[in-house]
């Protein structure tokens, strides 16, 4: 597998659920997510208390089953989810020219500071960057999608959303270089396809289930990691095009030859009819 930020348990059981769990609509054995992060290394404290962090962060709730715990999706959860997808799976798909652009200004205010960061957060995902506190900017139109967010999170009374055209390009790597950190982010992507296209070689060796869901699994939790980082600019602004369809092409072809074979382990460990004595 490749590098990249370290991996952090909240945001792998994100990724569990989102790739294992939301597209059958079911409910999933706690004990078994526990074990699938027992093998990226994490303890079985550390398991349990992300699980713990995203029950109290309204993402899943428990469901009993006798003596065993579940946990499903909650809508709020699902909704996330589904905008991931959306921006995950067109990532390095979008036409190459910028524009519209989308402007979002807000005036949320001080007590409102939780929807405010959720907001960022949001919007970040979305490609967007911040100029100032409360502006940001996108180099394409997603002004559907930011009115349905700040709806959402109860603040459409604050903001003012714009869809323009740039009219004039002497300013903008100003606003590029104000708006984004983009340093590093050609050699990062060229690190995730060095990593992984070796699994798409002619030659390459057959893996087990288990393989295959360890690699699946990191390709699309550092493939999401593109989409808070690149706002997809057009290559005038910042020459990325080629490593990030690369990327992209890379990532399509894996997550689909290794899905069979990963959800099968990730079926077999979940199975709540598998638990040893004791455990919940």
């Amino acid at each position: 597998m490749t590098g990249g930020d370290p991996l952090q348990p909240q945001d792998l059981v994100v990724t569990l659920l989102g790739t294992y769990v939301r597209p059958f609509a079911r409910a999933v054995w706690s004990g078994g997510l526990v074990m699938l992060l027992r093998e990226f290394g994490f303890s079985d404290g550390a398991a349990r208390a992300a699980l713990t962090r995203l029950v109290r962060r309204g993402l899943i709730e428990r469901v009993r089953s006798g003596r065993l715990v579940h946990y499903r999706l909650t809508p709020r959860c699902e909704r996330l989810l589904i905008e991931g997808d959306g921006r995950i799976f067109t990532l390095g798909r979008l036409p190459a020219d910028a524009g519209p652009w989308t402007v979002l200004w807000h005036q949320i205010p001080e007590e409102r500071r939780l929807e405010r960061s959720r907001l960022g957060r949001r919007l970040r995902f979305l490609g967007f960057g911040s100029v100032q506190d409360s502006v940001w900017v996108s180099p394409h139109d997603h002004c559907t999608a930011v009115v349905d967010l700040v709806g959402e999170l109860g603040v459409a009374e604050y903001a003012t959303v714009f869809v323009a055209r740039a009219g004039g390009g002497l300013g903008l790597p100003a606003l590029v270089t104000r708006a984004w950190d983009l340093s590093g982010l050609g050699e990062r992507y060229e690190a995730f396809c060095l990593g992984f296209e070796r699994y798409l070689a002619p030659d390459a060796p057959a893996v087990s289930d288990r393989e295959a869901f360890l690699v699946r699994t990191r390709l699309m939790h550092l493939f999401r990691g593109f989409a808070q980082l690149d706002p997809e600019l057009p290559d005038e602004l910042a020459p990325l095009s080629g490593p990030r369809t690369r990327a992209a092409d890379i990532f399509e072809a894996l997550y689909t030859e290794l899905a069979p074979a990963s959800q099968r382990h990730f079926d077999a460990v979940t199975s709540a009819g598998h638990a040893p004595a004791g455990v919940r």
